[in-house]
């Protein structure tokens, strides 16, 4: 990858840094493993949120992880219905 592509991808992540900073709202998002793989859930809106991009995705996940937000196994939303 070149440093252009590296630049875009830095700031892209960094676009997503309320997920793993934003204490106010710290437990509306968790990871979920799911049977597809590792996304982070909003609980708030009761959906998975998307983010383009596996590297970005991988990185995300990882800042959230470092910084502490929980993770589960289990569906972390409320029923749908």
């Amino acid at each position: 990858m070149n440093t252009s592509e590296d630049a875009m991808n830095a700031d892209t992540v960094q676009s997503y840094a309320y997920l793993w900073t934003d204490d106010e709202r710290q437990l509306q998002w968790v990871i979920w493993n799911s049977a597809a793989g590792a996304e982070v859930f909003d609980r708030e809106t009761n959906c998975p949120l998307p983010i383009d991009g596996e590297e970005v995705r991988r990185a995300v996940l990882s800042r959230m992880r470092a910084a502490g937000v929980p993770e589960s196994d289990e569906y972390p939303g409320r029923p749908c219905g």
